[in-house]
């Protein structure tokens, strides 16, 4: 039995084992895998685990002996699902690895925009500090978050995690999903979305990437925000229209925006956004802390197993799978 690994170097970039899953099988880990030869690579697997490199409908018809796909992450656009089901091939994926982590990041973002504290940090070793007469300095203003709201768009356990934060931080927590839990946490109030975009002095996207959900931040929705409200994105790049994100923030639409990932990743070396007045860009690593790669990677693990013990979790194509 071979397992083959298509991209496991952002998992595992050599910080963690790959030890329990060789402890499986026979295993081809690769760091990357080009487009060009996906196929090649896949072709003698029986398990196949990718987080980014896209298994096509021509890799899984051009690998006879495929019988389990695992995703390295929680997102699963990256395999046809349907040409899976069509060969009977069980799809599964790992949904909460990086709930913490991400919260977290989204903490990170807005910290940063209500205190600029690298801008500061670069101020002061550029010597404005000592050069100011008083025994302080700042040339950004300071913001204070209790009292303001937090609007969270999809309530899931990401988004609950970051509410959870923001009402430790004294603020107001409204939130907008179009399947919200069946119990909602106490410190957040449901809203529609037109109403969040208009109350909200933070917003952070926590909605899963759907036809319904692409560019779902558009002009008209960054034409509802204060002009004082900040914008976070770390969950996916295309929920927002990058272009009328760029017009909103050199309009002054907006204040400020804190991204984790974008429509282009890697990004070209000219996007627009990268000069955008206060747009404060991460490499798409609200994911990567060493804690939640583990996580992410015990679970891949523990998927696999249950896979051979004939009992699949986490499969993201049942009725193929009989779940």
């Amino acid at each position: 039995m071979l397992i083959t690994v298509l991209d496991g170097y952002t998992l595992n970039p050599g910080d963690l084992s790959w030890a329990p899953l060789e402890a499986l099988g026979d295993c081809a880990i690769f760091d990357r895998t080009p487009s060009e030869r996906i196929i090649e690579r896949a072709r003698d697997a029986r398990i196949l685990l990718t987080n980014k490199v896209v298994v096509s409908a021509a890799a899984i018809e051009q690998s006879p002996g495929l019988e389990y796909i695992g995703l390295l992450a929680t997102g699963y656009d990256v395999v046809d699902v349907e040409a899976a089901d069509r060969r009977g091939i069980c799809v599964t994926n790992v949904p909460t690895y990086g709930t913490d982590s991400v919260a977290q990041m989204v903490f990170a973002h807005i910290l940063n925009l209500c205190h600029h504290v690298a801008d500061h940090s670069d101020r002061v070793k550029q010597g404005a500090w000592s050069r100011s007469e008083d025994f302080c300095f700042w040339d950004h203003p300071l913001i204070e978050l209790t009292g303001l709201t937090m609007g969270i768009v999809g309530l899931g356990r990401i988004g609950q995690t970051t509410g959870r934060l923001a009402a430790a931080f004294g603020m107001t927590v409204i939130a907008s999903d179009v399947t919200p839990p069946r119990s909602c946490p106490d410190y957040v109030k449901l809203v529609d979305l037109d109403a969040l975009f208009r109350q909200s002095d933070v917003i952070s996207l926590h909605c899963p990437l759907t036809p319904g959900t692409h560019h779902l931040v558009n002009r008209e929705r960054l034409q509802q925000m204060k002009p004082t409200a900040f914008l976070i994105n770390t969950s996916r790049g295309p929920l927002v229209e990058a272009a009328a994100l760029v017009e909103a923030l050199n309009a002054g639409i907006l204040a400020g925006a804190g991204l984790d990932v974008l429509e282009t990743e890697p990004p070209d070396p000219d996007c627009p956004l990268f000069i955008a007045p206060n747009c404060h860009i991460t490499p798409h690593i609200a994911w990567a802390t060493k804690s939640a790669r583990q996580r992410l990677l015990s679970a891949a693990v523990d998927n696999v197993k249950a896979f051979l013990s004939n009992s699949p979790q986490n499969v993201v194509n049942h009725p193929v799978c009989g779940i």
